[in-house]
Formats: C-alpha cells, structure tokens, sequence
C-alpha cells in the first residue's frame, strides 16, 4: 500500500487565537488611522502650526506609548503576542482619540432675510437653543461649546438654506472665539460666531457689531 501523506500540521490553539486578534485588530486599527487622518484635515489647528501637523504628532506619540505599554504588557500576558497586544492598544487609543476629536454639526435657524453676526454663547442650558433671536444670540451648554468646530448647517425659519452665505473667521477655522467682560458687573460671556450676508454681499468680509453685554439673556449665563 502506498504510504499516506503526512498530514498537515494544525497550529496550537493559542497561535490561532493570536492570529484571529491580529487580523481583528490590526484592520480596525489601521481603519481607525486613516479616519483620523481624513478628520484631521478639518480639524482647526493653533496660530502657526496647522491641525493635520498637530494631531499627526499626537498620533506619533499614541503609537509610540502603544508600543512601550505593548512591551510592559507582553511581560504579563506572556501567550500573548507582542503584534497582538499592539494592534489591540492602538486601536482602543485611536477611539479615544477619534473621541476627543468629535465635534456635533449644529443646525441654526435664524430669522428670515437676516444677515449679520451670529453668536453662540456659553450657558447653563440643558439643550441648546439653536433658533437664534433677531440680535443673532444662541445658547449653548458647556459640552458643545467646548467640542464644536465643524461649519454648522443655517438655515433660515422658512427653510432656506444660507451655506453660501455664510462667511467663517478664516479659511482653517469656521467659529470665532470671543471673551467679553464687564468691569462694572464682572459677567464673562463666551461666544462661538460667524457671519451670514446677503445674497448681494457674498463672500464679502463685512463687520457687524452688536453690544452682548447689554443684550444678551443674563439668566442663561454660566455662573
């Protein structure tokens, strides 16, 4: 009888394990950089340095400290791959991190036929009041102040659409951050705004003022 062929070796059930966690979590964590890369191009950045330098250094120290807490990590969880511990630590860091980089896309809606300033003012509301006055005065709570930078969708009440006619505060950052302070009362008011004009003024940059201290609902501020 002719010999049998020898069967093919099967890997050990943790090499198996350790393989199935590689491919896993090294496709999410290479997904989850190349989205992050993508957000990072909107992302504003500080008065020199753009956005995508400055999160790309971020993410160069992400993966720097993934490695050094991988190798921490091998030396405990020993059947444990290096590859794998660091596919799983980078990919939990890169959701932090994507975290940390959200920002709501807020949707405004101002009177008809209004152009001018818009102000979003730090409050203590629970749900953001989006539908401007006619001074241009909104309010928001503390977490969306804080995460929003994306360009917002405007629209007027009867539903008119005034993307072009929005005009940002440069062409890298959308929102303008503004600090106001009264000497006599000691109010602080913080603001996120931009500016709509008319359709027979697009693109033009315009200056609107309008007196927030004296305007604004003084029972929405933040104490």
């Amino acid at each position: 009888m002719p010999a049998r062929p020898p069967s093919p070796k099967t890997l050990p059930p943790n090499m198996t394990t350790n393989r199935k966690l590689n491919i896993t979590f090294g496709l999410l964590s290479v997904g989850l950089l190349i989205t992050l890369l993508f957000k990072l191009t909107i992302v504003p950045g500080g008065i020199i340095l753009s956005g995508f330098f400055l999160g790309g250094m971020i993410i160069g120290g992400i993966i720097l400290g993934c490695l050094l807490v991988s190798g921490i990590l091998r030396l405990i969880f020993k059947k444990t791959s290096f590859l794998t511990i660091f596919s799983i630590t980078t990919a939990i860091s890169f959701v932090a991190f994507h975290y940390q980089l959200y920002s709501p896309t807020l949707t405004i809606k101002v009177p008809n036929e209004y152009n001018g300033e818009i102000n979003l003012i730090l409050s203590n509301v629970t749900d953001n009041i989006l539908t401007v006055d006619s001074n241009g005065f909104g309010y928001l709570n503390e977490w969306t102040f804080k995460k929003t930078y994306t360009k917002p969708i405007v629209e007027q009440l009867d539903g008119k659409n005034l993307d072009k006619n929005l005009v940002g505060f440069n062409p890298s950052t959308f929102w303008a951050k503004g600090e106001f302070t009264s000497s006599e009362s000691k109010m602080k008011i913080q603001t996120l705004s931009f500016k709509i004009n008319s359709d027979d003024k697009l693109g033009e940059k315009r200056y609107y003022s309008s007196d927030l201290l004296k305007l604004v609902d003084k029972s929405k501020l933040m104490k």
